[in-house]
């Protein structure tokens, strides 16, 4: 049977597709293709999956007909579903696009695994859903009734909304909190991509918050492997409590680098990478953002054995070689 990815020209569906094919499972990946960055790279990662053991589908998971015309007549029996209208900054101009694509769109998927009875739906939560949370790391029991960006709210909003299918229809479902992840084929929109960009072109780079800035950089590779043992590990529906607090087959993991760099050791990491030094505009803190993000991974260590590996020191060097590969600079 196969494995159902949605969002699999973004970053993380990309890499997903790719060590799901390696491990021999068959794969069908859904994606829109939209313009909220290049298109381009979303069809230079579909490349990169190759075409043995995948199948792709152009196709708008936000739409339920369209959807279910699309999976018709194909099986499969697990959904990672990484789909969403990403970042934050944009949810404050078009609110609109993350109704549509993370609420919409989430229960679209979710009706798609309950009409088709699959063993397991994995899905893409946030850190985001921490929103002005000040006790550090976060950890999966914080409350996470106060976001600070519309996204964060959508983002928050699929757990609940997973929670009421898990117990409704005993479908196991898997949320992951992701942390600021970063490394090849990564986003235009990410701050590690657009200072690589400007360092390159001499030009200056946005440092938010004068600096004061932390976050749990995790590399891609970390992250796909997390992603895997979820899928592999789906929640039992035994009447214990899971890690979130359900006692139906859902569980919530934080999964990042169990680490948050300064943003100002970052970009010295960026620097010494690319050979050039940045223009560093300091600049407030900008709306819908939080000063610093932290994740106690210790639940998805204890349950899946996911332990990441990869320093930033690593990391950025590999997303640097990709990136002046990628644009021939």
């Amino acid at each position: 049977m196969a494995v159902l990815v949605t969002g699999a020209a973004g970053f993380i569906g990309m890499h997903v597709c790719r060590r799901l094919i390696a491990r021999g499972e068959r794969v069908i990946g859904v994606d829109n293709l939209n313009e909220y960055y290049s298109v381009q790279l979303k069809r230079d990662r579909l490349a990169e999956i190759g075409e043995e053991g995948f199948e792709f589908l152009l196709c708008d998971f936000a739409d339920h007909e369209a959807l279910d015309a699309a999976l018709a007549g194909r099986d499969f029996d697990r959904i990672i579903h990484l789909g969403a209208q990403a970042g934050v900054r944009y949810s404050l101009t078009n609110p609109r696009a993350y109704v549509r694509s993370n609420l919409a769109g989430h229960l679209n998927v979710m009706e798609v695994a309950r009409a088709r009875e699959t063993r397991h739906m994995v899905y893409a939560s946030s850190s985001s859903v921490y929103g002005g949370n000040t006790d550090f790391p976060f950890r999966v029991e914080d409350r996470v009734d106060r976001p600070v960006s519309l996204y964060a709210a959508t983002k928050k909003a699929d757990e609940l909304m997973s929670e009421s299918y898990a117990h409704l229809y005993r479908l196991p479902m898997t949320g992951l909190r992701f942390f600021t992840v970063y490394g090849p084929w990564g986003r235009p929109d990410m701050a590690m991509w657009i200072f690589a960009e400007k360092i390159l072109a001499g030009e200056p780079i946005p440092v938010f918050n004068h600096g004061e800035m932390r976050r749990d950089f995790t590399y891609i590779d970390d992250i796909v492997t997390g992603v895997v043992a979820a899928l592999d590990h789906p929640p039992a529906d035994d009447g214990a409590e899971k890690t979130g607090g359900s006692i139906g087959p859902h569980a919530l993991y934080n999964i990042g680098n169990n680490r948050a760099e300064e943003l100002m050791h970052m970009i010295d990491v960026l620097e010494n990478a690319l050979g050039r030094k940045a223009v560093r505009d300091l600049q407030p803190i900008q709306p819908g953002d939080v000063p610093a993000t932290a994740a106690d991974i210790a639940a998805i260590e204890r349950d899946l054995g996911f332990r990441p590996t990869t320093s930033i020191e690593e990391g950025v060097p590999r997303f640097v070689e990709w990136y002046r590969a990628y644009h021939g600079v």
